[in-house]
């Protein structure tokens, strides 16, 4: 028989024992359910697993590595309860005493404690038994470890692991990285949970592959993964588990594990003092004794003992207990007249009022079809109107007709003076709007709010819920399910949707009590949240005016695609000399790497031949196949992307695109496009402008572009209140030129192509931080030109490295930056340790106030343009924005107003210390007038 190790990863413990437990205590009056629970459970494993070494560790109090690389790491945690506090000496005194080296290091977590014994364990030969209910620990899992769950009584060896992730164990922190680890307040993808972390696993192998065809993930999910890649790299490094901690000074050797006699004064003394009678009696084989801290009873019997069989654990006739008392609510299902009647005159008379929607669910503009309104005015206390439920059973009287709750509620959901507060407006507006209702007077919206507080962090309701109040809620999920599986809000039984309808409208009430008064407080971020307000506005109103497309002509160009991949494919064949398939990583690497001998670049985590674009980009200048493998990649995704899925996804209702713009998907306050993603359209190749000539506009109108003019370079100017730049810009110079001008030494009519190329990748190169390696490599030169290329630079602009000094020592002592016009910006990992990923905020630091800035431009110009349309009725109207363009839909006979006014409008928006220029153009697509 193998020899064992058994580790029990008691903080994971002692937390899962105080929460499963009720509120037992001693007749002292001391908290007693977490030390119950934690003794249970040692209790069983000393009976069920013989091991011949053994240990319980626990974390240390104290920051970790963890904590210095990311400062939200485990911050939605909340403080320890005192209660639990209280519990802490006592079960160290009783694990130790039931025979248990305990181990408690400073600076160092139980996981990887525990992750570095198992790994010296292998080395002896012996074998490894972890109990714990953290699914992290599910990484460490290989022919030498596996995991036990006491209170669950689940075991799992690598099979084990597989079935129940979906992964094997060496993807289990790819799998946490794209799902997320909300315990530790790690983010993963956003919309992506374990089925389609595990389906996209199974796919691409590993997370560094799938990375590498991001590109080929459709819908919102794929665009959050290509949201969520830069902090990758800091993900990996906070939920891998560290195998090599140094445990000198803690354990001086394996032999130090060994199972210790039992201390059975110390237990008598604890059963004694705690009232745990069974045990005492057991040790002490008096029947007739009684301890004197006996638990007495403060609820019905039996709560407790339910509660321990729940967990796995033996009650044994220890465990009378309390329920947790959660705040009182007053939750109302509005289904007769009398009671409409008695809200409606309510929220008339409300100074504000949190207001919600169900549906039938669709993300997209056209699609939400009420099915309930929720409505809250005090904390605690809401209501929900079901008024479109749909399912078997359902009684007729079961809820009120929609369209006379909507007639009725009309006049007051109309009202610009009702002030009315939601969460995500924008939705909600779309909502109402499918029902014939214009919702005006949004006075409030709690995820911006959140967003311009927190624009780091998650804003879905229910995170909000849980990081500000404390609660949690009832999730969609619970209601409606999941993936394929997963039902419409209409198909719930009314009795339980109207909890979770209720809810959101409490919980959104009481974080506007929370969050606003921080917004109001600082004058610079009430200005952005109030920005914020009216740009929901207006893009509500965007993505309800949509785009025309003509279908016809991106039909046409994904035959002319489709040829072209044809051909390409039969290229690379002819170069590799063979037939493979080109969308197959694992072919392509025995190709590149095998038969064709390329030097490999990069290795994935799995150890195989990276073939990224990266990787193939790196080859490509020297060997043709490559080469040929990017054009194919780059038409590839022109063609599922965008000519074959675009006109799938026209309105039927419409007959136009209408894509959804989110304001919280950037730190940088940058809009985010999605389903389909209109901003990502490439420009650089003849084929990605094409696509653009398929965005038309209706007959008798033309498409109208203006775009902010080197908006970034225009801000870098003003922000580093750089002299020579500003006064380029004042004189209508082309900047680029002009910085060569500086940098080379020559007059500005003799600039050359090649220098005026350096100067452009100097100037935007230094707004994103860029080394003079990496703009060595940028320009195909010697590391230590580039280096006399910047030099020369800052000599010219010594206001831009003054600048750049600057902000990043701000950065580091506020852990964040702002905008020209008080959005703060956000930069977690600036007062992490050395290494990558605080140079990689440091960078951050210098360009995000240039981005944020002109991100808040282009929300102004939005607002602006669109408020102008509106009290000049006009019939032009905002159809697109993206980056530092607006795009119109304008009447032929409006066209010159609009060319004219537009972009005076644009420039009119902030009075900074270089003149804002917007170029505009027109024709039958948008290709044409950009």
């Amino acid at each position: 028989m193998s020899k064992t190790l058994l580790l029990v990863d008691g903080s994971s413990y002692l937390y899962r024992a105080y929460h499963a437990m009720p509120d037992l205590r001693n007749a002292a009056g001391e908290p007693t359910g977490a030390l119950y629970g934690v003794i249970n459970m040692m209790r069983r494993l000393a009976l069920d697993h013989k091991a011949q070494w053994l240990a319980c560790v626990f974390d240390a109090r104290g920051p970790t590595f963890r904590d210095e690389l990311y400062p939200e790491y485990k911050a939605n945690r909340q403080a320890m309860p005192d209660d639990l506090a209280a519990q802490i000496e006592p079960i160290h005194r009783a694990v130790t005493a039931m025979g248990w080296p305990v181990l408690s290091i400073p600076g160092v977590e139980a996981d990887d404690i525990i992750g570095t014994l198992a790994v010296q364990a292998r080395e002896r030969g012996v074998r490894t038994v972890i109990s714990t209910g953290d699914k992290d620990m599910a990484q460490l899992v290989n022919d030498h470890v596996s995991l036990i769950n006491t209170m669950s009584g689940e075991q799992l060896d690598e099979a084990g692991v597989r079935e129940k992730f979906g992964v094997p164990p060496s993807r289990i922190v790819d799998y946490l990285m794209l799902v997320g680890d909300t315990a530790d307040n790690v983010p993963g993808v956003q919309k992506v949970g374990p089925k389609t972390a595990a389906k996209w696993l199974a796919q691409y192998d590993s997370l560094d592959n799938l990375v590498a065809h991001a590109d080929e993930i459709k819908g919102v999910a794929g665009n959050n993964l290509r949201v969520a890649v830069d902090r990758f790299d800091l993900s990996r490094t906070l939920i891998t588990i560290k195998v090599d901690c140094d445990l000198d000074g803690h354990l001086h050797d394996f032999e130090a594990l060994r199972p210790r006699e039992v201390d059975a004064e110390t237990l008598i003394e604890l059963y004694d003092h705690y009232g745990f009678r069974s045990w005492l009696r057991e040790l002490t084989g008096d029947a007739e004794r009684l301890p004197k801290g006996d638990a007495r009873v403060q609820q019905a019997p039996g709560t407790a003992a339910q509660a321990a069989s729940n967990v796995g654990l033996d009650a044994g006739g220890d465990t009378p207990a309390a329920d947790v008392v959660a705040p009182e609510t007053h939750y109302h299902t509005v289904v007769t007249w009398a009671d409409f009647a008695h809200w409606l005159e309510r929220i008339r008379q409300a100074d504000l009022v949190a207001l919600d929607t169900e549906t039938t669910g669709g993300l997209g503009a056209m699609q939400p079809q009420l099915v309930g309104i929720s409505l809250a005015i005090t904390p605690h206390e809401a209501c929900y109107i079901p008024v479109g439920h749909r399912y078997a059973g359902l009684a007729d009287d079961a809820q009120l007709p929609r369209h006379d709750v909507l007639e009725r509620l009309r006049p007051w959901l109309e009202d610009a003076q009702a002030a009315k507060l939601l969460h995500h407006a924008k939705f909600d507006t779309h909502a109402f709007a499918n029902a014939g209702i214009a919702l005006r007077g949004v006075r409030h919206d709690t995820l911006l709010q959140s967003y311009v507080l927190e624009s780091h962090k998650s804003v879905s309701l229910g995170d909000l819920s849980e990081r500000w109040l404390g609660r949690r809620g009832v999730s969609y999920e619970s209601l409606c399910g999941k993936g394929a599986k997963q039902i419409g809000f209409e198909q719930v039984a009314i009795e339980q949707a109207a909890h979770y309808a209720a809810e959101d409208a409490d919980f959104t009430l009481q974080l506007h009590h929370l969050l606003f008064p921080q917004v109001e407080s600082d004058p610079d971020l009430l200005h952005i949240y109030q920005l914020e307000v009216q740009v929901s506005r207006v893009l509500a109103i965007m993505e309800r005016n949509g785009v025309r497309l003509d279908a016809e002509v991106l039909a046409v160009q994904s035959q002319d695609l489709g040829r072209q991949l044809v051909e390409l494919e039969h290229k690379a064949h002819e170069l590799a000399g063979q037939s493979f398939n080109l969308n197959s990583p694992k072919q392509l690497g025995q190709i590149l790497f095998e038969k064709m001998g390329l030097p490999v670049v990069r290795k994935t985590a799995g150890g195989a031949p990276s073939t990224d674009e990266e990787v193939l980009s790196t080859l490509a200048q020297d060997y043709p196949l490559p080469q040929t493998l990017l054009e194919y990649r780059g038409l590839a995704k022109l063609k599922s992307t965008y000519t074959d899925k675009l006109p799938r996804l026209i309105d039927s209702g419409t007959g136009r695109l209408h894509t959804s713009y989110s304001q919280s998907s950037a730190v940088t306050g940058r809009l985010a496009s999605s389903e389909p993603n209109l901003q990502n359209i490439p420009v650089r190749t003849a084929a990605g402008r094409r696509v653009r000539t398929a965005f038309v506009a209706d007959p008798g109108c033309l498409i109208l572009s203006a775009d902010y003019s080197q908006i970034e370079l225009r801000v870098m100017a003003h922000i580093a209140d750089e002299a020579q730049l500003q006064a380029a810009f004042a004189r209508g110079e082309d900047i680029h030129r002009a910085t060569a001008a500086e940098v080379f030494g020559v007059a500005l009519e003799d600039v050359s192509a090649e220098q005026r190329r350096a100067a452009k990748a100097i100037n935007f190169g230094l707004m994103y931080g860029m080394s003079a390696f990496g703009l060595a490599a940028n320009l195909g030169i010697t590391r230590e030109a580039a280096q006399v290329y910047m030099d020369r630079y800052f000599d010219r602009y010594p206001g831009v490295g003054r600048y750049m000094e600057r902000i990043r020592e701000l950065a580091r002592e506020q852990g964040y930056v702002e905008t020209v016009f008080g959005r703060r910006l956000w930069l977690p990992e600036i007062r992490g340790g050395s290494g990558p990923r605080r140079k990689a905020a440091e960078r951050a630091a210098i360009n995000a106030p240039m981005q944020g800035t002109a991100a808040d431009l282009i929300k102004k110009a939005m607002v602006v343009v669109q408020d102008w349309l509106a009290a000049e009725g006009c019939r032009s109207r905002l159809i697109l924005q993206v980056h530092d363009e607006l795009i119109l839909e304008v009447p032929n006979d409006e066209r010159e107003l609009m060319t004219q006014r537009v972009p005076e409008l644009m420039c009119g928006v902030a009075d900074l210390r270089v003149p804002l220029v917007a170029d505009v153009g027109s024709g039958p697509n948008w290709e044409q007038a950009h």
